[in-house]
């Protein structure tokens, strides 16, 4: 790896939202730009306006590529080129629209390796999210880890997306993320109930897809209905927590979690996590957001990356096999083992010692 802090991408979120002020109150801490070297996808203009309206003496390097990045500094790039009216607490379009070119940017950058991981600042949540199957949605704090297996669905719609391979899938997701990202090495996963008292789908789905969780080698225990797993703090007794959908998990969590939730996707090539809250604009402006939450995404980000290098080192170089594969065309082992009676058989009398067998590198 190579002598350098953790370069850590940010996006800045929507301009009339809380965004910027949360990442200039986290970098007010000196200590921060000793942790990583931040790089911020907006815009400096934007950002010197927050700056002054919030009062916040936060010096900034304002760049146009990340290659600029400079270490010991709070860096701001320029993600794009259109001026942006910033009204505190509005959410507009232009607003929306800096967010996004913001996020494209970053993501362009990122397929460009320019940045080792992705912390995005809150926007307004897309009333028609992507599908994204292939992940698993993750709600992290101190406390628990939650992951859900639906996501901002009708709740009507909620029975019918429970099926015992979907199950499986986000389980073995959370299972293989508990070991890499978080560097639990046996983690053990608590399945939630669909219903406040068992019904149909516990016993037809949830049943069986707990069953076929050990199979893949996962150790999955349940289904527990909701209020009784949290209310008893049963979550204490588990490395991870499988909900079926986001009501069943987002008030335990927010009690738990306080200021310092994360969310984040598991099951992803990219490192990618955001704060558990919105742009807030209700305080907008006002100065008094508070930034633990994008802090603490902060950690999480760099926490991941760090583990992820550990989890992976032994398998970049795997010790050679003893024994090569036998092969139709007759190749002899590696090493000529010799049969355990011929180990205490005596040497013929003149006899010479055999050699030892060669060994092909």
């Amino acid at each position: 790896m190579e002598d350098r802090r953790i370069r850590v991408a940010i996006t800045h979120g929507d301009t009339n939202g809380i965004g910027y002020e949360v990442i200039f109150k986290t970098f007010e801490d000196p200590m921060m730009l000793e942790l990583c070297t931040p790089i911020i996808y907006g815009s400096p203009k934007v950002a010197a306006y927050h700056r002054k309206a919030l009062n916040l003496d936060v010096p900034f390097n304002a760049i146009n590529n990340a290659e600029e990045a400079r270490e010991g500094r709070l860096n701001v790039l320029a993600a794009f080129d259109d001026d942006v009216k910033v009204e505190f607490g509005q959410p507009t379009d232009e607003s929306a629209e800096a967010a996004r070119k913001a996020v494209q940017r970053a993501k362009e950058d990122m397929v460009k390796r320019l940045y080792d991981v992705l912390v995005m600042a809150p926007v307004k949540p897309n009333p028609n999210p992507a599908k994204d199957d292939k992940a698993l949605l993750l709600m992290v704090c101190d406390a628990v880890r939650i992951g859900l297996v639906t996501s901002r669905l009708p709740i009507k719609d909620v029975p019918q997306s429970i099926t015992v391979e979907r199950l499986v899938d986000k389980a073995v997701i959370f299972h293989q993320s508990l070991k890499r990202d978080f560097r639990i090495s046996n983690p053990r996963i608590a399945v939630l109930a669909l219903n406040p008292q068992e019904g149909a789908e516990e016993n037809e789905i949830i049943r069986p897809a707990i069953e076929a969780m050990e199979k893949e080698h996962v150790q999955a225990f349940g289904p527990y209905i909701a209020d009784d797993f949290f209310g008893n703090n049963l979550y204490e007794q588990f490395d991870g927590v499988l909900a079926m959908f986001d009501d069943q998990a987002v008030a335990a969590f927010d009690t738990l979690a306080q200021e310092y939730g994360v969310k984040l996707k598991a099951g992803i090539t990219a490192i990618c996590a955001t704060p558990d809250h919105g742009p807030a604009f209700d305080i907008a402006g006002q100065g008094v957001a508070s930034e633990h939450s994008l802090r603490h995404a902060i950690y999480t980000a760099i926490d991941m990356y760090r583990n992820r290098i550990s989890y992976d080192a032994p398998f970049a170089h795997p010790l050679p096999k003893l024994y090569h594969e036998k092969r139709e065309d007759g190749d002899k082992a590696r090493f000529a083992m010799p049969k355990a009676k011929d180990l205490f058989k005596k040497p013929q009398p003149g006899a010479q010692p055999a050699a030892p067998a060669e060994t092909k590198e």
